[in-house]
C-alpha cells in the first residue's frame, strides 16, 4: 500500500496529522530518515513553532535538501509552520533561508488585529486548485499563527483569508501544497482537503 511520510524534525504536531490520515484510510509514516522521505510516495511537513529553530533542525538532519530532492517527484504538503518552511526566507526574529520551494518570504502578519490569529476563518479560493475538489468557497477551517507567506507570484497562492487584512492561506507550486491552517483540526473540511492530497499519490 502506498503511503505518506510525515516528517518528524522535532517542532510539529506528528499525532494529529497521523490520527487525521488513519481516520481517511491514508497510510502514514512518521519519520526523521530523509531516506524514508525518498522512499515514500507522498510526504507531509507538519510544524509547531518558529521559523529559524524549525529551519535550523531541518538543516542538522539533512531533511532540507531531501525535501528540495523530492519537490516535483511527488507531493508535498506543508502544514502551519511546514507551509512557511517552504518559501525562500523567513523574518520571525532574524532573516532566515527557508527550502525555497515557493518564491517568497515570511513576515509578521500586518494587522491591528490581536495576535496570534487563533481560530476558525473562510477560506476564499483563488486559482483552481485539486487540493480544495468538492469544497465550496467560504468554508471554515482553523488557524494559530502570527506570520505568513508573502508569495512572489500570485498565481502560486490557491487561497485567502481575512484578518484586518488579505493573508496567504494556501500555496500550490510545481507539485508542493502549503496550507497555512491546521487541515487535521478542521473538521470535514480539513479532512477532505487531506483526501484529495491523498488523491494525488500517483
Amino acid at each position: 500500500m502506498k503511503y505518506t511520510a510525515i516528517v518528524d524534525y522535532g517542532v510539529g504536531n506528528l499525532r494529529s496529522v497521523s490520527n487525521a490520515m488513519a481516520y481517511i484510510g491514508q497510510k502514514t509514516l512518521i519519520t526523521g530518515d530523509p531516506e524514508e522521505l525518498e522512499r515514500a510516495d507522498a510526504i507531509i511537513l507538519p510544524g509547531v513553532g518558529a521559523f529559524p529553530d524549525a529551519a535550523d533542525k531541518l538543516r542538522e538532519k539533512g531533511l532540507d535538501k531531501k525535501l528540495a530532492a523530492q519537490a516535483g517527484r511527488k507531493p508535498i504538503l506543508g502544514i502551519c509552520l511546514g507551509m512557511q518552511l517552504l518559501f525562500d526566507q523567513g523574518k520571525e526574529g532574524k532573516p532566515c533561508k527557508g527550502l525555497g520551494l515557493v518564491c517568497g518570504c515570511v513576515e509578521r502578519i500586518q494587522t491591528k488585529l490581536k495576535l496570534p490569529h487563533i481560530g476558525w476563518n473562510r477560506l476564499s479560493f483563488l486559482n483552481d486548485s485539486p487540493l480544495f475538489h468538492g469544497l465550496d468557497d467560504g468554508v471554515c477551517v482553523y488557524f494559530v499563527h502570527s506570520y505568513c507567506g508573502l508569495a512572489a507570484d500570485e498565481k502560486d497562492v490557491i487561497a485567502r483569508t481575512s484578518y484586518g487584512a488579505s493573508i496567504v492561506a494556501a500555496v500550490s507550486h510545481n507539485g508542493v501544497y502549503g496550507c497555512q491552517f491546521h487541515p487535521e483540526k478542521s473538521g470535514e473540511v480539513g479532512l477532505q482537503i487531506l483526501r484529495n492530497f491523498g488523491d494525488l499519490i500517483q
